[in-house]
């Protein structure tokens, strides 16, 4: 295997994964619209096409990073954060602001580290974005951890916001496991075995011992389904519908999405997950309606 071949896999897996994250907060958006609530309930698609969000964008920065650097450059990230903000695409007033501080010349360390008096934000958006990473790390979970709390930091210092993104990585290299994806008891035990203690482990092991709950609905009452846009509010739920769901990207989604929440980001994440297997990839008619990734993505790998 030549170091090439092994950037290329790489990169194929974390576009893979980026797919299948892109579909989920696509779709999932659709479910923000009254007039769609329906066709929810239903299992019915809306029509077309789907814009994605702040969930996207930013995710396709993570790859571009790793693309360019074949790890996560904490400087390039956050400057192509702040080059690519659109503020129309749903981001939280305090990533707004602070995306546009960058682009005015700000010290990124500083101003994420002062949001919310100092403490950081705890919000979802490190985790939202970071499944494409994990997917990238596929032989080595250890160090898909690693690299998403590098790349949490440039915007979201909360520690459990940090956890949040470790385990939604975790969990997507785990799933992208060339060997085959793990059962969904296996992928959440190697989850909780590489994060930390926290409110966010805590609810996965909490999922863990849902998983046998046939009713998303109780189990989303239980764990939270992003309604708070917290890490630990959003990302144990969607890990449970993502381990339960593995290889089927369409049953993923609505299992996801039926439970209402942060609908988009849930989706995202759960998604981002199922996809980074081999087996998980959403349908191709739901890829035609999801718009197109922006055109500043790169096509493969640069550093060869």
């Amino acid at each position: 295997m030549t170091a090439d071949s092994s950037l290329d896999r790489r990169f194929d897996r974390a576009l893979a994964s980026l797919r299948g994250l892109s579909v989920g907060d696509a779709l999932g958006s659709q479910f923000f619209v009254p007039a769609n609530y329906p066709l929810l309930k239903r299992r019915e698609l809306p029509p077309g096409p789907w814009q994605w969000t702040d969930d996207t964008e930013m995710a396709c920065s993570v790859l571009a990073v790793l693309a360019r650097h074949a790890r996560i450059d904490q400087d390039a990230l956050a400057a192509s954060f702040a080059e690519h903000h659109d503020f129309d695409r749903g981001y939280g007033p305090a990533v707004n602001r602070m995306l546009r501080l960058v682009r005015e010349g700000g010290d990124w360390r500083e101003l994420a580290a002062a949001l919310f008096n100092g403490q950081g934000s705890w919000g979802n958006g490190a985790a939202m974005r970071i499944a494409p990473l994990g997917a990238w790390y596929a032989d080595d979970p250890e160090q898909a951890t690693h690299q998403a709390e590098i790349s949490a930091y440039t915007t979201h210092q909360h520690r459990e916001a940090v956890v949040g993104a470790m385990a939604v990585a975790a969990a997507s290299a785990l799933a992208a496991d060339p060997a085959g994806p793990p059962t969904p008891e296996a992928l959440l035990d190697g989850v909780i075995a590489l994060v930390p203690r926290s409110a966010v482990g805590a609810g996965l092991r909490r999922a863990r011992d849902m998983l046998d709950y046939g009713d998303a609905g109780t189990v989303a009452a239980v764990l939270g389904s992003g309604r708070r846009t917290t890490a630990h509010d959003t990302v144990p739920f969607a890990l449970w519908s993502a381990a339960r769901g593995l290889g089927d990207f369409e049953r993923t989604f609505w299992t996801t999405a039926q439970v209402g929440g942060d609908v988009d980001t849930t989706c995202a994440i759960a998604g981002g997950v199922v996809a980074s297997s081999p087996t998980g990839a959403p349908p191709a008619a739901w890829r035609e309606r999801t718009e197109a990734f922006p055109d500043w993505m790169p096509d493969g790998p640069e550093s060869r």
